[in-house]
């Protein structure tokens, strides 16, 4: 089965980065009301709320990821989808399932904890934030499963039938969530109506993946699966521990240290600039499983020459925006979302933009040493960092605040990178010479000269008006794009552009 293709792997892109931007469109234009409708407290607690749901992935204990890495090699051998397959999905749904279960109860526990000690509730918050947080224990064994079955159709590169349920129900989830504000719901309310979302998302999920694999009707448990399973996921369940701790403690952190309205001050750039991952993860979520299919099939030139293309394509694309999001930063928080947060998030927003587009380029090695069976790696560099960052996190925001949390934040994404990158080069023996002949060179070197080329600028144009900035820095980027496309994109890569352009004039 030849799922792996540039024809294909262009078209997932695409609908990738459609099912990623459209809810964010959604977000940008009802995110303003939904936070004047709660008021900043409520909704820096909303934003803890959001930040618990992605810690639920703690439960997952890796299978979600083990699912899509087996599934993936075995279609890469050739495996059937009529006994292997069908044993390696319903082994890791019904570990799912127990632990899911477990998650939530253990949930409800904590929960009093939650509440009175570690998080600085409002009290006349309180009783609304202990039944909110109770009512999202049975969203984990949703979560768990739902997330399965997403790795299971990325495994067959069906991306299009997974951005069929995404775009609806992530976009609806913004506008019911501005009709209950509408509609004076409480806390407990607006996260009961969540969870039907999700409900429904993976009610969906189910009947595509059961059509695309109709053997899993019947029930097939191989309980020797298990134990691989785990081999991998365990590594994985260690970064999903550590790993929402070092995207998200800053948040808790503030939460604690400082007051729900320093959350929602953070939260919001954070949550925005972090957007900007919609490009790098459309890409790299066919990576994965297209790293694990050509690994499956031993096809190490083309792992190699994806690779170094997706850096090339993840650095021209996020780095113009990210340097866009840097030069404007306080004019895009003024006319977001006011001049409240103009003042108090723009060096914030500057500072995480910088990390954002590190940890972009990131996530290709990251990917692809998961992809090769090494998640002990990433495990590991993420054990190195937590302590590290913890300490780094709390010395920064006692001493700048918010501005100080971005700090700590692109700092830690920074020395990721690196251990990332060192970690490819050791493990997967990609010779630096690969490096000049893909252009990845002249091409960060030509990044590093534009990067410093508009800050210049920028400080130069201070006193000249935003239209003349605009027009200014829209010629510079222009050019930057030009000159790359004419001496750093191959032939191949050309022809590719063209492909994908005729495929979204053909959807249009």
């Amino acid at each position: 089965m030849n799922i792996i293709n540039k024809k294909t792997l262009s078209k997932n892109v695409i609908f990738n980065f459609i099912g990623q931007i459209l809810p964010i469109i959604v977000m940008i234009f009802t995110m303003p009301f939904i936070i004047k409708g709660l008021g900043t407290e409520r909704f820096g607690f909303l934003s803890i709320i959001w930040v618990i749901i992605g810690n639920f992935a703690v439960f997952d204990l890796g299978l979600g990821r083990a699912v899509n890495k087996f599934v993936a090699e075995s279609i890469g051998r050739g495996g059937d989808d009529k006994h292997e397959i069908p044993q390696i999905i319903w082994s890791a749904l019904t570990v799912q399932i127990i632990f899911g279960i477990i998650g939530g109860v253990v949930f409800i526990l904590i929960t009093p904890f939650l509440v009175t000690y570690f998080l600085k509730i409002p009290y006349n918050l309180i009783n609304e934030a202990k039944i909110s947080l109770y009512l999202l224990a049975p969203s984990i064994p949703v979560l768990l499963i739902t997330a399965s079955l997403s790795g299971v159709l990325s495994a067959y590169q069906r991306f299009d039938l997974i951005n069929y349920v995404k775009i609806p129900i992530s976009s609806l989830t913004y506008i019911i969530l501005l009709v209950c504000v509408f509609l004076k719901f409480n806390l407990p309310d607006i996260v009961i109506v969540i969870l039907l979302i999700r409900l429904l998302n993976l009610i969906i999920f189910a009947i595509f993946t059961v059509q695309l694999i109709p053997a899993l009707k019947k029930y097939s448990l191989l309980l020797g699966l298990i134990p691989r399973l785990f081999s991998f996921g365990g590594w994985i369940m260690v970064s999903n521990v550590v790993g929402p701790i070092l995207v998200y403690f800053n948040t808790l952190l503030i939460g604690s240290m400082l007051s729900m309205s320093s959350v929602a001050f953070y939260s919001m750039p954070y949550e925005a600039v972090t957007r900007l991952w919609i490009i790098s993860s459309s890409l790299t979520m066919v990576l994965f499983s297209a790293f694990s299919t050509l690994h499956g099939n031993g096809d190490k030139k083309k792992i190699s020459e994806l690779f170094m293309r997706s850096i090339k394509y993840i650095l021209l694309i996020s780095g113009v925006i990210s340097l866009i999001v840097i030069l404007f930063a306080k004019d895009i928080l003024l006319l977001w979302l006011g001049n409240n947060f103009a003042t108090h998030s723009t060096l914030a927003l500057q500072i995480l933009s910088a990390g954002v587009l590190i940890n972009s380029i990131a996530h290709v090695p990251y990917n692809l040493i998961q992809s090769l069976g090494r998640p002990d790696l990433t495990a590991k560099f993420h054990l190195i960092e937590l302590p590290f960052y913890i300490f780094l996190a709390w010395y920064l925001i006692l001493k700048w605040g918010i501005a100080g949390a971005a700090a700590a934040w692109t700092l830690r994404v920074l020395i990721d990178a690196v251990l990332l990158f060192v970690a490819v080069f050791k493990v997967y023996k990609l010779e630096i010479k690969f490096l000049k002949i893909k252009n990845a060179i002249g091409y960060i070197v030509s990044f590093a000269l534009l990067s410093i080329t508009v800050l210049i600028v920028k400080l130069l144009l201070t006193n000249v008006s935003i239209l003349l900035q605009v027009i200014t820095f829209g010629f510079l980027f222009c050019v930057f794009i030009l000159f790359c496309w004419k001496y750093f994109f191959d032939s191949s890569e050309h022809e590719m552009l063209s492909n994908v352009l005729k495929y979204v004039k053909i959807k249009q």
